[in-house]
């Protein structure tokens, strides 16, 4: 891909040469809009550039966002440091950055931060040696000597590695023929690049359904558009999507592909590279800092064809972007729950648009909201209603553990036991999934019922046996278990109440003593290279059986897997969420697709204390149509997303009679608009986190009001004291 050189707009203020020019920069801070700053008279600056300026003693690298806007006189405005050699900011970036800003309600500079993570990046690579070819050879050579000068005989130029290793030439070797005139050493910027995917290579052969969607897809690569990709698990989704992927790449375009939690979508990068002969940038939270700089340059330069990232791969400056893909579009993950608070998924639709390109959205459980847009005609829909191959769906049982008679300590019934035992015995695979962290949720007293509280949050401790630590997972706070209860003092009484996927390991153990078990869980401090270990051991089937959170239910293709097993299903289900139901069937839905997906059956129990719920009744009827029917009527009739508009408002802070005053005034202030309803305020579902008081006002609003601006308007007629904290969430996606 041909490297961006293309400029931005120019500052129309004034003339190249004038000292008086301003520009107004955006900083990567919390300020509410750019600072003036006065440009050299020798600089030639455009919109966009990215450039350094002071800032009080310090200096700082920010974005020329406009002409600057005057309000302050030439003599107090100090003057830009630098312009970085490197392309603009892409305008439909620049403009996604201030529409999330306004719409979130947050502070453009702090928006600017999720793309400014990496300044070093801006900074050329040092050079690198070269050699070439030199003066015109007069004397005899010997043999080493003679291969060198074969080899540069290309034309090109070779770094003295790769030259000396094809030669068989030290480096001394190297250093005296040039010395002696023979080669030519010169030095070269190499700016950071990743190779092209190839186009030419086989790829799986796509069934008549997969070909029709896939030129579906194909054929909206030009201008704005939006499809859901939705096909059952195994139905091969990402084969379709790559096929756009591919066309994309054969225009010269740059392609983004967002997942939900990148770091353990182990299999999604090996497949990238099966289907085009090279692995894709990447960009997350735990990809070293010299390779992010690399990305972040690459991907500004036009030289990294395809990115794969978290959703602050968003964010990168990708000038040539020609399609955006979403896979797992459903997933919480995608919501940003601190600092600017935005939803990806939403977000890169909005970048689509700014930027007149097709995305894609992928799901096998599309989130209501994608659904309901599909509906009004918003959104393109491809559908994929079979598995690929002569894989078919799993079958789905529940099992009613209030028939079930096991002890107080037991969490694995013996219908499910069996099962695993069977396929054992055959030399098939099973996985048990619980999304539940560490050994059990609760550890309380069986003398006096105290119960193990973190100290900073109104929640509980839950224990870790491997580590043999009391942790809470909301803040971090962890300490060793107490041999004596605190309250009572009494030693031994402790009693670990419910389980954890620790504790599913522990009663395998017991059940199967000869199977191979492994445990999987995003808690245990685990690289993705382990990560990755674990997961490949299990599809080689050195693993009989795998135990693990939602960490195991995502993008993952094991052949030998017969059996899921869902420990706790309802788990979930309850609480003030109103997605509650919708993410507990899409989550146990995914997870029970990953039985089966080869040419042996598959098998799939489920474990619950209501079986009448809709959730589970729609799960073993296989029927997610009606179930989603049922979630859009009631959600309808409630006027509440993607029916109705929601915005919480937190606030928070140490004293809790400062946080309740703060609240009462704000509700005092609440907007009277005819349609809106403010509840509240209440203590949030987690009433204290790290030592913070919290309470939460939520507006609820009609569809097509401009909630943002309300909003706005409201807290600025009633802002809070410096002490208490305000948090705004507009289309809240967590009730914690």
């Amino acid at each position: 891909m041909a490297e961006i050189e293309v400029r931005n707009e120019t500052l129309s203020e004034l003339a190249l040469g004038d000292p008086a020019r301003r520009a107004g920069v955006l900083l990567p801070l919390p300020f509410p809009g750019p600072f003036d700053y006065l440009v050299p008279p020798d600089m030639d600056l455009g919109i966009g550039d990215y450039v350094d300026v002071p800032l009080g003693p310090r200096k700082v690298t920010g974005i020329v966002w406009s002409d600057g806007d005057g309000a302050l006189g030439r003599s107090k405005l100090k003057q830009i440091v630098r312009r970085h050699a490197v392309p603009p900011c892409p305008a439909p970036l620049r403009q996604l950055i201030d529409w999330i800003a306004d719409y979130t309600l947050s502070p453009p500079g702090s928006v600017l931060r999720l793309g400014l993570r990496v300044p070093d990046a801006l900074i050329p690579p040092a050079p690198v040696g070269f050699y070439q070819s030199g003066a015109p050879v007069t004397q005899r050579l010997t043999p080493a000597r003679r291969r060198v000068l074969d080899i540069l005989g290309d034309g090109l130029m070779h770094q003295p590695k790769e030259l000396g290793e094809r030669a068989g030439a030290s480096s001394a070797m190297l250093k005296a023929m040039a010395a002696a005139g023979l080669i030519e050493r010169v030095e070269r910027v190499v700016e950071p690049s990743f190779d092209a995917p190839a186009l030419d290579r086989d790829r799986a052969i796509l069934s008549e359904e997969q070909a029709k969607a896939a030129q579906d897809l194909v054929s909206r690569a030009n201008g704005f558009s939006v499809s859901l990709l939705q096909g059952v698990t195994g139905s091969g989704k990402t084969e379709v999507y790559f096929e756009a992927v591919a066309d994309c790449i054969a225009r010269g375009r740059q392609v983004l592909i967002l997942l939900p939690e990148i770091a353990l979508s182990i299999q999604f990068l090996a497949r990238f590279e099966a289907r085009f002969g090279v692995r894709p940038a990447q960009w997350h939270s735990d990809v070293p800092l010299a390779e992010r700089r690399r990305v972040w340059r690459a991907s500004a330069l036009g030289r990294a064809p395809v990115v794969v990232g978290a959703r602050s791969a968003l964010f990168l400056p990708l000038p040539d972007l020609g399609l955006i893909i979403v896979d797992e579009e459903h997933d919480s993950a995608f919501k940003q729950e601190d600092g600017v608070i935005y939803h990806a998924r939403d977000m890169a639709v909005v970048r689509a648009q700014l930027g007149d390109i097709p995305i894609i959205l992928s799901s096998a459980t599309p989130s209501l909201e994608t659904q309901v847009n599909v509906d009004r005609g918003r959104y393109h829909h491809v559908v994929l209603e079979s598995r690929h191959g002569s894989a078919e769906m799993p079958a789905i049982s529940a099992i009613d553990m209030r028939r079930e008679r096991l002890s107080g300590q037991k969490f694995i019934s013996a219908s499910l036991t069996q099962a695993l035992r069977e396929r054992l015995i055959r030399g098939e695979q099973s996985l048990l999934f619980l999304n539940r962290r560490g050994y059990a949720p609760l550890t309380l007293c069986r003398h006096c019922g105290h119960r193990m509280a973190c100290p900073d949050c109104s929640a509980w401790l839950t224990e870790h046996r491997f580590d043999e630590r009391l942790v809470c997972h909301h803040c971090g706070h962890g300490m060793k278990k107490p041999q004596a209860c605190p309250a009572c003092a009494r030693t031994g009484s402790f009693v670990a109440c419910g389980p954890g996927v620790e504790r599913l390991v522990e009663e395998a153990n017991e059940l199967l003593p000869d199977a191979r078990i492994a445990v999987l869980s995003s808690d245990q401090n685990i690289s993705p290279r382990e990560v990755r270990a674990v997961i490949d051991a299990f599809g080689r089937s050195e693993i009989d059986l795998l135990i693990g959170t939602q960490i195991v239910a995502k993008g993952h293709h094991f052949p030998n897997l017969t059996l899921v097993g869902v420990v706790d299903a309802d788990l979930g289900l309850h609480g003030a969420d109103p997605r509650a139901g919708e993410r507990t069937f899409q989550l146990l839905n995914q997870v029970a697709g990953r039985a089966g997906r080869a040419q042996k059956p598959g098998q799939v129990l489920v474990q619950t204390f209501d079986p009448s719920n809709a959730v589970m009744r729609a799960l073993v009827a296989g029927d997610a149509a009606a179930f989603y029917r049922v979630q859009k009527r009631e959600r309808a009739s409630d006027a509440m997303p993607p029916f109705g508009r929601l915005a919480a408002l937190i606030l928070s802070g140490p004293d809790l009679a400062l946080v309740s005053e703060a609240a009462d005034n704000l509700k005092r202030h609440a907007p009277e608009i005819d349609g809106l309803i403010v509840m509240g305020p209440a203590p949030a579902a987690l009433a204290r986190i790290r030592g913070m008081h919290r309470l939460r006002l939520l507006l609820k609003a009609p569809r097509g009001i401009n909630l943002s601006a309300i909003v706005r308007d409201w807290v600025t007629r009633a802002p809070p004291p410096p002490q208490v904290r305000l948090t705004i969430d507009v289309d809240p996606q967590s009730f914690l």
